[in-house]
C-alpha cells in the first residue's frame, strides 16, 4: 500500500502546473522592509503579533515565513500527497490561510520560504533521490539506503540537485503554498553542499562529468517554466556576488538572474574569511562588506543587460557573530546596499535566526 501511495504522489507531483502559481497580493513594494520568521514563530501568536506590530509602526512591510526548513518538514496542512507519502507533514501553522490574510490586511508582502536541497526527510523516504556516503555504501555492498546517506556537520542529509523528482515535490509545494495567498515564494539551499565529508558524497542522478553549475543553471529555468509568472526568488551565498566561480557548490549570480525576479544574496558580513578586502574580521565593517558585495553584484548584473529579470534584494544580519551586532551595524548594511544599489535599489530582508529584530535600526532605515 505505502509503495502504491508513494508512487501516486510521485505522479500528481510531476503532472505539469496549472500556472495557479501567479500571487494574488497585488505589486511587490517598491522597497522591501522585511523580517524572516521561522515556521514555530509564526505559529506563535505573540511572535506574529509583534510582526504585525512592526508593520503598524511603518518599520517594515514584508516578512519571508518558513514553510518547509531544513528539517524538510512542511509546516502546513499541505495538499501535496507525496509530502504526506514521505511523512514530512508536520502541521505547526494551523490556519496558514487565516495567517496570511491577518498579515496581508497589516499591509504585508507575505513570502513563503521553501528550504529545497537540505531535506532529510525526502532523502530517508527516498534513498535513491539522495547524495550517500561512499564509504557507508561499501560496507552496505552499494545498496543504497537510508543507514547510507551521507550527512553534512549538522547531521542533515541532502537530496541530489540534479533529481527532477525533487524538483517536482519542492515546485508541487510552492504552488499549494502559492493557492493559500502567499505573494512571493524563496527558494533557498538551492546548492550543492558545502560543508563535512565532501570526498565521501555519492549522487544517484549527477554525473560529475557535468559541471555543478549546469545543473543548477537547468534547474532554475524549469523552476520559472513550472510557475509561470508567480514571483520567485533565490537565496545565493554572498560570496556568489564577487567570486566568479561557483564556489563548489553549484552558484554563479549570472546563471540566477535571468529566471528569478529577486535575486538574494546572504551578504552577512560574519560569513566572509579574515582578509576580504583587507578586513581581518570582516565582521567589524559591515558597511564596507555589503557595499563592496552588492556593488559587484550590481557590476554583473549590469553586464548581462536584459537578460537580468532579477533585482538585487539581500539578506543583512541582525545576529551576533563575529561581532556584537548593534543597531547602527546593521543599519549600516542597509544604507551600503542602497549606496551600493543607487536607482536599482529595491530594499532587503534582515535575518535573525531567534526572529528577534533591532528595532532601532529599521527605525532608522524607515528615516
Amino acid at each position: 500500500m505505502r509503495k502504491a501511495a508513494v508512487v501516486c504522489a510521485l505522479l500528481l507531483a510531476l503532472l505539469p502546473a496549472a500556472h495557479a502559481a501567479v500571487a494574488a497580493g497585488g505589486a511587490p513594494p517598491a522597497e522591501f522592509r522585511g523580517v524572516y520568521l521561522s515556521a514555530w514563530s509564526a505559529a506563535t501568536p505573540a511572535r506574529v503579533a509583534r510582526v504585525m506590530q512592526m508593520a503598524r509602526q511603518g518599520l517594515i512591510n514584508t516578512v519571508v515565513i518558513d514553510v518547509k526548513d531544513a528539517t524538510g518538514y512542511v509546516a502546513f496542512d499541505t495538499a501535496v500527497p507525496a509530502a504526506e507519502a514521505y511523512g514530512a507533514r508536520r502541521v505547526l501553522i494551523r490556519d496558514l490561510e487565516g495567517l496570511v490574510r491577518r498579515l496581508k490586511a497589516e499591509g504585508l508582502w507575505v513570502a513563503a520560504r521553501i528550504v529545497v536541497f537540505t531535506d532529510p526527510r525526502l532523502a530517508e523516504a527516498r534513498p535513491d533521490l539522495a547524495v550517500h556516503s561512499a564509504a557507508r555504501l561499501a560496507v552496505s555492498g552499494g545498496v543504497p539506503t537510508r543507514e547510507t546517506l551521507w550527512r553534512d556537520r549538522r547531521g542533515l542529509a541532502w537530496i541530489d540537485p540534479a533529481a527532477r523528482e525533487a524538483w517536482a515535490y519542492n515546485a508541487a509545494i510552492a504552488e499549494d503554498a502559492l493557492r493559500r495567498g502567499f505573494d512571493e515564494i524563496n527558494f533557498d539551499y538551492i546548492r550543492f553542499p558545502s560543508d563535512g565529508a565532501l570526498a565521501d558524497m555519492v549522487f544517484p542522478v549527477w554525473r560529475q562529468s557535468r559541471p555543478r553549475r549546469e545543473v543548477l543553471r537547468e534547474f532554475f529555468a524549469w523552476l520559472r517554466t513550472r510557475l509561470g509568472e508567480a514571483v520567485i526568488s533565490a537565496d545565493l551565498f554572498g560570496l556568489s556576488t564577487v567570486n566568479r566561480d561557483d564556489l563548489g557548490i553549484g552558484q554563479v549570480i549570472e546563471d540566477a538572474l535571468p529566471y528569478f525576479d529577486y535575486v538574494c544574496p546572504m551578504v552577512y558580513p560574519s560569513h566572509y574569511a579574515p582578509g576580504f578586502i583587507g578586513k581581518q574580521n570582516p565582521a567589524e565593517y559591515p558597511y564596507e562588506v555589503v557595499f563592496y558585495s552588492m556593488k559587484t553584484a550590481a557590476d554583473r548584473a549590469a553586464e548581462l543587460g536584459e537578460a537580468a529579470r532579477a533585482k538585487l534584494r539581500p539578506w543583512l544580519q541582525d545576529f551576533d557573530l563575529g561581532a556584537d551586532y548593534t543597531p547602527e551595524m546593521v543599519f549600516e548594511q542597509i544604507q551600503a546596499a542602497r549606496d551600493a544599489l543607487g536607482e536599482d535599489y529595491v530594499g532587503f530582508v534582515v535575518w535573525n535566526p531567534k526572529n528577534v529584530y533591532q528595532l532601532e535600526a529599521l527605525e532608522m532605515a524607515r528615516r
